[in-house]
Order: C-alpha cells, then sequence, then structure tokens
C-alpha cells in the first residue's frame, strides 16, 4: 500500500524555520518531521512513499539522495571514484518525490500524483502532524465500513473545522472553521479509494473543502476516531513542544 504524504506547502506560520527549508524538513530532535511520520507508517509495514512536494522540493529531494551517505560511515575510494556505506543504518522506504507544483492546493497535488497510486486504496496525511494512530487499527475501519475514503477524526481544540458524523461513523457534512463550536475535525491520517480521486477538480482545489464536502454529501466518507495524542507543527511554539517531548526519551508517537 502507498502513503500519500502533503508536503508542499508554505509553512508561513513557521517562518522561523521554513524562510530556508520546507516545513516537512523542520527537525524534531534533530530529524525531519517528515521522517517521524513516515517512522510511524513503517512501524505498520507501510514503507512505500509518495511525497507530493513543492515549495523547495529540491531539498526534499536532496535529503532523501543523500540519506544511505548521511546515514552510514563512508569508504571514499579517491583513485577509483568510488564511495561505499559502511555500517549502514537506513530503513527500507521505497520514496516518490513529486514536484506537484509550488502553488498547487491539497486536492491538487493529490491528483497529480495519481499516476503513481495504482489502483489500491492509499494512505494520505499531511506532512507537519503527528499522532498515536494505529494504522492497522485504521486500514481495518477503512475495509469495514466499506467508503470511499475514511477520515481520522480527533476531539476539536477550538481553532480547526467540524465534521458532522452520524450513528454509522458517516461523515454527514464538513464545515470549515465555524465560530463558537466544538466537536470532531480533521486529524489527516486518511485512507483513500482512487476513485475518491474523481471529486477533484484541479489544482486549485484544496481537498479539505469540496471533495470532502462532496464524498460526506454522497455517504462516501467514514469517520475513524482518535482519541489520543495528536499534534500539528503550526507554529514555533508547537515546534517547541514537540521537541520537548522527544527529549523526554518517551515521545507519544512512537510504538
Amino acid at each position: 500500500m502507498k502513503v500519500v504524504i502533503l508536503a508542499g506547502g508554505y509553512g508561513t506560520r513557521l517562518s522561523e524555520e521554513t524562510d530556508s527549508i520546507p516545513k516537512p524538513l523542520v527537525e524534531i530532535g534533530g530529524r525531519p518531521i517528515l521522517w517521524h511520520i513516515m517512522k510511524l507508517y513503517s512501524h505498520f509495514g507501510l514503507n512505500d512513499f509518495v511525497i507530493c512536494a513543492g515549495y523547495k522540493s529540491h531539498l526534499i529531494k536532496r535529503y532523501f539522495a543523500n540519506y544511505a551517505r548521511e546515514n552510514s560511515d563512508l569508504l571514499v575510494d579517491l583513485g577509483r571514484g568510488t564511495v561505499e556505506h559502511l555500517n549502514a543504518h537506513v530503513e527500507d522506504w521505497r520514496v516518490t518525490i513529486v514536484d506537484t507544483g509550488l502553488d498547487t492546493m491539497t486536492g491538487g497535488r493529490i491528483r497529480r500524483v495519481r499516476s503513481y497510486l495504482g489502483n489500491d486504496a492509499f494512505c494520505l496525511t499531511y506532512g507537519d502532524g503527528l499522532a498515536a494512530i494505529d494504522i492497522k487499527a485504521l486500514l481495518d475501519f477503512h475495509a469495514r465500513e466499506g467508503r470511499l475514503a475514511t477520515i481520522t477524526a480527533v476531539p476539536s481544540p477550538g481553532r480547526f473545522g467540524i465534521l458532522s458524523i452520524d450513528e454509522q461513523n458517516c461523515v454527514t457534512s464538513v464545515q470549515e472553521k465555524p465560530p463558537n463550536e466544538m466537536g470532531y475535525i480533521n486529524g489527516g491520517f486518511f485512507v483513500v479509494e482512487p476513485k475518491a480521486i474523481d471529486v477533484i477538480d484541479g489544482d486549485t482545489t484544496s481537498w479539505e473543502r469540496e471533495p470532502l464536502q462532496r464524498l460526506a454529501a454522497a455517504g462516501q466518507l467514514s469517520a475513524y476516531h482518535h482519541v489520543g495524542f495528536w499534534k500539528p507543527m503550526d507554529t514555533l511554539r508547537d515546534k517547541r513542544e514537540l521537541d520537548a517531548l522527544w527529549a523526554s526519551r518517551s515521545p507519544p508517537w512512537t510504538f
């Protein structure tokens, strides 16, 4: 199964870091947050990633192109012009990095990588949030519910859009940031059938708006409830909190 990671935005609310690097490469405990997200999926046996890059995409490409070299001892034979990796500490990951455009919206980015996804369901998440999600349970739930897409619903901290969910765990509406209302919100960590991409119009389409609203209206969006640890990295304060959790040596997003 493929794992699609949205990693192309500007990250303007974290400009202290993102002036020089894309947000998914901002480090938590010395490793990019993107690496932490991939480690979560890898723990559950998902090692085939498609990264939807955009802003400073060349740095994401460079990170993975040099990954083995940076995480190994090296034997450099200057005479032969060869480099051998010694004691390599690398994950068994297959990473496809696609430049999906500088100003493409999230839905457009998903549409642009469709040719890399095949005909099976795929996981989808954002490249700037961490959670203690049981990915196997999420996948089992998606298969059992049988809808075109599953969204992970997390308790609202009071500043995000609200999901309306019926007794059959079906999302009936998606409302963007309503005032003075609490409930469950979009926590990312989707499972999506390829047919769901058909509801995305083009590059200017945000996945969180018309596509999710259309799926909800058609009764094709399930909600997997997650009440454990979940935290997006939107601000420098969020980054510092995640750094502190990592330094505690028992970060809640690791298994």
